[in-house]
């Protein structure tokens, strides 16, 4: 089998970061699957985010906007994502909470609303049980979904 070296490693890999936003982990399991040794790959790595190619904060950001904006994907959902990149904690709730509050509800409304339309139940309350569960498999909050299907719980619990 043909190795790779360190220096051609870091070549490949950094040419792999400027490509496209990367988190720390991202870039250390595809040198894993390249077969660098456990050792260069921290050293890689560690070079990685001192010349910025790596910026777990920068990914964080771009990560959340991206998901948001494009995917409307709700906050839950987004946080999962992030945990999967192993971004900490910390970080991916202080992204997260960057997203403008009324930008927000205007996207999961939009995306009720537009879902609305081929969502059929045999009443309005049916009808709603297959929002809800549509909004929460976008990863939107329980909270911010009543406030968005516009149904009082009297409403919704009165047949």
């Amino acid at each position: 089998m043909n190795t790779m070296t360190e220096e051609e490693a870091l070549t490949r890999v950094s040419a792999y970061c400027a490509t496209a936003e990367h988190c720390r982990a991202e870039v250390s399991e595809k040198l894993q699957k390249w077969g660098i040794a456990y050792e260069a790959i921290e050293r890689i790595v560690k070079r990685l985010e001192a010349e910025k190619y790596i910026d777990d904060e920068r990914f964080c950001r771009a990560f959340v906007n991206d998901k948001f904006r494009f995917a409307k994907w709700g906050k839950m959902k987004i946080g999962q994502g992030l945990y999967m990149k192993k971004i900490p904690a910390d970080l991916s709730w202080r992204c997260l909470n960057g997203i403008d509050q009324d930008e927000y509800l205007a996207v999961l409304r939009d995306l009720i609303a537009s879902k609305r339309k081929s969502v059929r139940g045999k009443d309005e309350y049916e009808q709603n049980g297959k929002l809800i569960r549509f909004a929460l498999s976008r990863g939107f909050e329980m909270k911010d979904i009543k406030c968005c299907i516009e149904v009082s719980d009297e409403e919704a619990y009165t047949d």
